[in-house]
């Protein structure tokens, strides 16, 4: 006796008048189906695993439902794909492994719903111009809403903000983005922003992005308020492997103002306006696995910055860098995981065009060092040179420090919450001879920022030791540790007890 087809099954159920019978019914037929379903989509792989070496031919691909995205965007993205493209033929494993590497570049887009359906067809067979090897590719791609619009709160160490956030995607149907941000805070007073990017040659790697801003930020650790208004134009490109470049210019117009009674006079010396024209490079290698809460995996990266150097003009002009590395080693199975990670940087004073000497760091250049993200157990900026209370920053640094972070009984290893025991440290120093009247020459820079960087390995550095609960939200990691400063130097300040940590980089 012949199974009942899916029609049969159908009116079946159009003919049932109890809910419940029906909806039992309803829910075996969907059973039923899934399990076909599920069926057909084993025999389909079993098919390609048994023929992966069989010629076949993409004679055309369709993506569908792609109503707002341009047709020459889409074009320079599945063109590649079909044969007539091609020098030489596909297997059919080759066929969907390229058919998969342009699925996943419609989707680093950000502009289409996760996951775009793939379907691979037979052409009509009435059509004389196929062959028996020709298939045909159809991607479903449902694009997202225009706009995004977002409003929160957010607290970190020693700040709290509003925020509102608005995104327009695929303006002209390029996948080209407009992000607007406002937030206005406690430490960040108020922050604006305007963002474009858009990919070029429908190249998801291959971006550009120009951005304006405005902001105002209470520096309290150093008497005074900053201001920035400006912008920037960069080009972002990701390699094969994964790396990342980031390759911009940027003009920002910066004020050190509102400055407090008791405010120091290396803070007051840098009161005033200055414009910084720069250009910057940053490359970050990041394999690990969960960046907030790696288990395993290592990041390197590094930033350079050359500001006032011959055609940039500006009122500053510097060399900046600074390298960054981490490692996640995981024990076993457990869910315990060691990191380690090391951080350094220099400022280095050029000479601005017309002048014949360097130009001494300003206050908005140099690093600051300490808080509940870098170097735990220390105030925010209490590492390095201070005059008076304030901290005024430091030329060169070096940071490192250790966690081990295990699961917390009876919640597991499957939760984003961990117990942390650290150990941290790092010195931050000034230039060497910049205190003195005399204004140093090139020579003398070479040779004083030699002598800097040996100055770091005297002594021990000033270091604290701990431990804490970690939480890996999805947008941001959070910590509570309480933290004991084990070596201290003159001026600095330490933070003994409880701290709150909130970000997405943490020492």
């Amino acid at each position: 006796m012949a199974s009942p087809t899916e029609d049969d099954v159908f009116e079946k159920l159009k003919q049932k008048v109890d809910p419940e019978q029906q909806a039992k019914q309803e829910a075996e037929l969907n059973a039923r189906l899934y399990a076909q379903q599920h069926k057909a989509q084993e025999r389909l792989a079993e098919l390609i695993e048994d023929n992966t070496t069989l010629p076949v031919t993409i004679s055309s691909v369709r993506i569908l439902n792609a109503n707002r995205t341009r047709r020459n965007f889409l074009e320079r993205v599945v063109d590649p794909l079909l044969s007539v493209n091609r020098d030489e033929p596909y297997t059919l494993e080759e066929a969907i492994k390229e058919i998969h590497g342009a699925t996943d570049k419609l989707n680093r887009f950000g502009i289409f719903k996760s996951p775009i359906s793939v379907f691979i067809d037979r052409p009509d067979p009435t059509n004389p111009t196929t062959t028996p090897t020709d298939i045909d590719v159809y991607l479903s791609a449902l694009e997202r809403g225009n706009y995004t619009i977002k409003t929160g709160t957010e607290a970190g160490h020693s700040e709290a903000d509003a925020y509102i956030n608005a995104e327009l995607r695929n303006l002209w149907g390029g996948a080209e983005t407009l992000n607007a941000h406002a937030s206005l805070g406690t430490r960040t007073r108020s922050a604006y922003s305007l963002a474009f990017d858009t990919p070029i040659l429908s190249n998801p790697d291959f971006k550009f992005q120009v951005n304006a801003f405005a902001s105002s930020t209470l520096k309290s650790w150093a008497s005074h308020e900053e201001v920035l208004k400006g912008g920037n134009s960069k080009f972002l490109y990701t390699t094969t492997g994964g790396q990342r470049h980031e390759i911009g210019y940027s003009g920002i117009w910066r004020q050190v103002t509102s400055l407090a009674e008791n405010a120091s006079p290396t803070v007051r010396a840098d009161a005033g306006d200055n414009f910084k024209s720069s250009l910057t490079h940053t490359w970050i290698n990041d394999k690990r696995d969960y960046p907030l809460l790696p288990s395993r995996g290592y990041i390197t990266k590094t930033v350079s910055e050359l500001a006032g150097w011959g055609p940039l003009k500006g009122d500053v002009a510097f060399f900046k860098s600074e390298a960054e590395s981490q490692v996640a080693l995981p024990f076993g199975d457990t869910g315990i995981t060691l990191t380690a990670g090391l951080r350094g940087g220099l400022l280095y004073p050029l000479t601005l065009s017309g002048n014949s000497m360097p130009q001494p760091s300003r206050i908005s250049d140099r690093f600051q060092l300490g808080g509940p993200t870098d170097v735990r157990g220390f105030r925010i900026s209490g590492l390095g040179p201070h005059d008076g209370q304030d901290a005024v920053g430091g030329d060169v640094y070096a940071a490192g420090g250790a966690s081990l972070l295990f699961p917390l009984p009876r919640v597991g290893k499957e939760t984003p919450l961990r117990l942390q025991a650290f150990i941290n440290g790092g010195r931050l120093l000034a230039l060497k001879g910049k205190d003195k009247e005399v204004q140093m020459d090139t020579a003398a820079v070479q040779s004083n920022m030699k002598k800097s960087l040996s100055s770091l390995k005297e002594g021990l550095p000033s270091c604290a030791a701990g431990f804490g609960i970690v939480y890996a939200h999805p947008i941001a990691r959070f910590e509570i540790n309480f933290s004991l400063p084990l070596v201290m130097r003159a001026a600095e300040q330490s933070r003994k007890g409880l701290s709150f940590g909130v970000g997405v980089e943490f020492l």
